[in-house]
């Protein structure tokens, strides 16, 4: 089975909804499943360096009280899955086409089955654990030459313009499908579901899309 998980890098809920799918498949051990990352962008216009976290908040989101609401309710959720999220460790806001990047630099350059979901992961941890710049190439070369990826290559490559104008279009492709906001998971490309779902919904869709593939 193939699982498309259209998702940001900056997206704290993506963090949640990958813990959660993968709950989901711990409770399916019979499923083969192959994930494909698709880029989202939540801050298309997002400068290259990224803005202070704290005016980007106000900006989106108003009021600090609004904005410490919505961030203890994800902080909430992220204890459900063993996610201990440290928002203050964060001073920027990154654009993230670069980091989208590197996930793609991975799936084309890495000889480990899994990488690019270790990749992510790492990519999840580093910001929002660890507070750092994931818009910053240096912080992504150390994530990808951490995960055996060539070093001179990748830095050529992100220091390039190589795929900045895919990672674009493939974000206005998931918005002309109807995507508006993440995680969504495309299940073998019929099955569409948007949300960090609970494990137990996210498992329902695994049990409909291997039904479907069964009977194809």
């Amino acid at each position: 089975m193939e699982i498309d998980i259209i998702f940001d890098t900056v997206c704290p809920w993506c963090f949640i909804g990958k813990k959660r799918l993968e709950n989901a498949l711990a409770s399916r051990p019979n499923l083969s499943v192959t994930y494909n990352w698709k880029p989202f962008l939540l801050n298309p216009e997002m400068p290259p360096d990224g803005i202070d976290r704290t005016a980007y908040l106000i900006k989106k989101f108003g009021s600090e009280a609004r904005i410490n609401h919505i961030y203890g309710a994800i902080g909430e959720a992220g204890q459900s899955v063993e996610i201990d999220f440290a928002f203050e460790r964060i001073h920027k806001t990154p654009n993230s086409v670069n980091s989208h990047r590197l996930v793609r630099f991975t799936a084309s350059h890495g000889k480990t089955p899994g990488l690019v979901d270790t990749v992510v992961e790492d990519l999840f941890m580093e910001f929002f654990i660890n507070g750092r710049d994931i818009g910053d190439n240096d912080v992504l070369v150390e994530i990808g030459v951490g995960n055996g990826l060539d070093e001179s290559s990748l830095r050529a490559y992100l220091d390039s313009t190589d795929d900045v104008r895919l990672i674009y279009d493939e974000n206005i492709q998931a918005h002309r499908l109807g995507i508006n906001g993440v995680p969504s998971y495309a299940f073998n490309e019929k099955f569409l579901i948007s949300g960090a779902q609970d494990p137990s919904v996210l498992a329902r869709m695994l049990d409909v899309a291997a039904a479907t593939q069964t009977l194809t």
